[in-house]
């Protein structure tokens, strides 16, 4: 951690607000520890913020009282989904659920399938907590932490049937766009965790960034384009409205909905000719 000492008479001048800003600026670019030519040690690029809201008092107590119901703690090791939810069926996963309003729905909707949300934002998984109390799903399980992290350490290659990445934040400033989830490494690993078949279904209602999805899906070669939407939210693609998207909608965005499945890009064996 990195601590900067001003001066008091700084503190409330408006010099000191450039200044604060110019040092804030700085350090986001700045590995923050000295072992700097280390990459374990390099400061990792993430995709979100973790934003201090608010928890409701219902919420807190969803976090005490019913976390160990659904909550999974995240660990190093890989999970056993048949374990976890005691039965065998097709896993999906959802990133970033936000308040969990469109993956209780799909778990209750969907009583044959198991489902796996990550968020990192509290307030959001007390809402779910909540949510999933009150429909009375069992097949919801639920992870507080860094999606990249779960997926590369606790999730098992091809073991999901979906991955659901609904309205992920745009990061619409140039200098911002390398904090996008959406980008090669990410599609890599997705396309491993998916079994054969499987697909990685995405909504966005950014332009740009719908630009940039369509780009990066295409130059990773692990996925082909099943469907692809662009609507006014008449046409959701095999999901329900989102808070996201409604807000998107009153600022009078476009929604870009897309299925790509996983495309197997084992090599040929010509004395074979088998894949």
């Amino acid at each position: 951690m990195v601590f900067i000492a001003f001066p008091r008479q700084l503190c409330c001048s408006q010099d000191s607000i450039l200044l604060f800003a110019r040092v804030a600026q700085a350090l986001e670019c700045v590995p923050m520890t000295s072992n700097s030519d280390t990459p374990s040690h390099r400061r990792t690029i993430r995709s979100f913020v973790r934003r201090a809201g608010r928890l409701t008092a219902s919420q807190q107590r969803a976090l005490e009282e019913l976390w160990p119901a659904y909550g999974v703690a995240f660990d190093s090791q890989p999970i056993r989904f048949d374990a976890l939810f005691g039965r065998t069926a097709p896993v999906v996963l959802e990133i970033g659920f936000g308040n969990g309003e469109t993956l209780v729905q799909q778990a209750a909707e969907n009583p044959d399938l198991d489902f796996l949300g990550i968020e990192v934002h509290e307030p959001g998984v007390g809402h779910c907590l909540l949510r999933a109390k009150d429909a009375g799903v069992t097949n919801l399980r639920l992870i507080r932490h860094d999606a990249i992290e779960v997926l590369d350490t606790m999730i098992p290659a091809a073991s999901l049937s979906r991955v659901n990445l609904y309205f992920p934040d745009p990061w619409p400033k140039k200098r911002h766009h390398k904090r996008r989830i959406v980008k090669a490494a990410f599609l890599e690993t997705v396309a491993d965790r998916l079994s054969a078949g499987g697909s990685l279904n995405v909504a966005t209602d950014w332009a740009g960034y719908a630009e940039h999805i369509d780009a990066a899906v295409s130059a990773s070669g692990r996925f082909e384009c099943a469907e692809r939407r662009v609507h006014s939210g008449d046409q959701p693609l095999d999901r329900p409205g989102t808070k996201f998207e409604r807000r998107g909608l009153r600022r009078g965005h476009r929604i870009w909905d897309w299925r790509f499945i996983r495309v197997d890009n084992q090599p040929v064996d010509l004395a074979s000719g088998e894949l």
